[in-house]
């Protein structure tokens, strides 16, 4: 069989980490964890975020730069959690557009990922996990506790939200990637049904 490389893709709290263990363990895919609990700017970000904003988009720009290179050189099919293009088309801009970045500062970032990205395995899927009302991100971002985290607010989630509208567009017509939906707002998919109703739609796009 062909080696696959699916990514997730999704806001803030959305199920991600969730979704791309529940792949790997119904397809035996080899794991990629987005690289967060050992990120050494993340809670110096959220405590200022006009002074790192930079900094952590590039910290994990280079990490997800090592993931797919990685993923080249593993025999099996592979999922991760978190794509590569969120983090310009989304983060970047977005922090941008709040002001947490400047001109320049957004300029050199995509001098670095157009570099970096040149060379770089595309995924052969990306699953985008779209969740419709913020106060559910919220409520499973506390559930987690990641203490570096507790301090998001519900207005930054929507600004986010905001660019994941247009985020399955920008994946198929720039980097010419194909995209799925799976709305998760109400469904759980830890739960039996969630999880068989995911990895339904999953089998059958792999098909």
């Amino acid at each position: 069989m062909k080696k696959m490389f699916i990514t997730m893709a999704g806001n803030i709290g959305c199920g991600k980490t969730t979704a791309a263990k529940i792949v790997s363990q119904g397809l035996g895919y080899e794991l990629f964890d987005e690289p967060v609990i050992d990120n050494r700017f993340l809670r110096d970000y959220y405590a200022d975020m006009k002074r790192w904003s930079l900094t952590l988009q590039m910290e994990f720009l280079i990490r997800r730069v090592e993931h797919h290179e990685l993923i080249e050189t593993v025999p099996k099919s592979c999922v991760q959690d978190r794509s590569l293009y969120e983090d310009p088309e989304i983060f970047a801009k977005y922090l941008h557009g709040l002001g947490h970045m400047t001109d320049d500062e957004l300029d050199l970032y995509f001098d670095f990922f157009e570099r970096l990205n040149k060379k770089l395995i595309r995924p052969d899927l990306v699953v985008f996990l779209q969740v419709d009302d913020v106060q559910i991100l919220l409520k499973r971002i506390r559930k987690r506790g990641r203490v570096e985290e507790q301090g998001i607010t519900a207005d930054f989630l929507q600004g986010l939200g905001g660019y994941y509208i247009s985020f399955p567009q920008v994946c198929r017509n720039k980097y010419g990637i194909d995209i799925i939906t799976f709305n998760v707002t109400e469904i759980d998919i830890r739960s039996k049904e969630g999880k068989e109703a995911f990895m339904s739609v999953i089998r059958d796009k792999l098909k």
